[in-house]
């Protein structure tokens, strides 16, 4: 199964609004056949594996990360595509929140006589799928914050723009996660102050993650680095947005933060990176809309600064506390991360 989800992490940040699955079938003790879903509209991992393995999957035992679709969508059924390889056994790593399956694809594989294994590290699937089984059961992307900040709590010096907080192995991460994340969130400020690019730079094979800028006035300039195609201004139902869509910009109108997340649903987009600034990070976290936390930690003092959070004062006992925390060295900076929601399971 560890294989199976190394093989779904090469669809990360491209399959919306599908999961990222991966399969791998194994013949005794000799691995036959891999494969994983790159993109919605092709066909899923089992395929791919199923492919790989040609008459060596007869007999054979498939480990998949996702329950096997029962149904017809863009592609055939994959519980019917074991089925007809002659599997023998399944090996499930979660189940499928999808209504259309949810259970289901295991029925019909135990109805055909196949025997089926489900729970096999169930919690690293679910987290690799976090942003579909958010989409599905929730309606909603699951939103990541990231930020980075000194050990005296500044993330920006005063008046300064893109000053750099942590160092190379902070970003090449930060990067790699721009790769993995369906769409990356900046407030108007911080596309006003440093004029961000939003793309993935550094990562083999890389790809750029969606941008999408919350500007409730429209007033941020449409010619900013970040509009590249398909990027998305989530605005007020009542703003003058005219010259964004002059330039080709999506626009979403929301009344709320709970609806623009799920209009981005809507576009397809499963997961999104908030990377910015303060006065957006504290918007999302005050209406309970940040489901995980990743922060780097750099041993610099800095004084007056800007502070990642501008939400109201609470005592300590109301403070939010992370669950799953890992915490890791990535050359001087210190990054730590943990949950604040749980990852929607069946």
């Amino acid at each position: 199964m560890t294989l199976a989800l190394a093989e779904a992490a090469r669809g990360l940040g491209r399959t919306a609004p599908n999961p990222p699955v991966g399969c791998v079938i194994v013949q005794g003790d000799q691995l036959v056949g891999r494969g994983f879903h790159p993109r919605a509209g092709e066909p899923h991992a089992e395929v791919f594996a199923l492919r790989d393995a040609g008459e060596r999957a007869s007999g054979a035992t498939a480990y998949v990360t996702l329950e096997p679709c029962s149904h017809h969508g863009r592609t055939p059924p994959c519980a019917d595509a074991l089925i007809a390889a002659g599997v023998r056994r399944v090996v499930v790593a979660a189940l499928d929140p999808n209504p259309l399956v949810a259970g289901r694809g295991v029925q019909k594989l135990r109805d055909a006589g196949i025997e089926v294994t489900v729970g096999v590290l169930e919690a690293q699937a679910a987290r690799q799928q976090a942003g579909f089984r958010s989409a599905v059961v929730r309606g909603r992307p699951w939103v990541v914050a990231k930020y980075a900040m000194t050990l005296d709590g500044k993330v920006a010096a005063l008046n300064e723009s893109n000053g750099a907080v942590s160092g190379p192995q902070a970003r090449e991460r930060t990067m790699r996660w721009r790769d993995e994340l369906d769409a990356i969130a900046v407030g108007r400020g911080t596309l006003g102050l440093d004029d961000p690019a939003l793309t993935t730079r550094g990562v083999p094979g890389g790809r750029d993650p969606r941008p999408v800028v919350f500007d409730r006035r429209a007033a941020s300039d449409p010619q900013a680095r970040a509009w590249r195609d398909g990027a998305v201004l989530v605005t007020a139902p009542d703003a003058d947005a005219a010259a964004h869509e002059a330039a080709g910009i999506t626009v979403q109108r929301a009344e709320s933060l709970p609806d623009a997340l799920s209009g981005l649903v809507g576009l397809g987009l499963s997961s999104v990176l908030l990377e910015g600034g303060p006065t957006l990070l504290s918007a999302f976290l005050v209406q309970g809309l940040v489901d995980e936390v990743r922060v780097f930690l750099a041993p610099k003092l800095l004084g007056a600064g800007l502070s990642p959070l501008t939400s109201p004062t609470r005592p300590m006992h109301e403070a939010q506390a992370l669950r799953d925390v890992t915490v890791e060295t990535l050359g001087p900076d210190v990054l730590i991360t943990g949950l604040l929601h749980d990852i929607p399971r069946v």
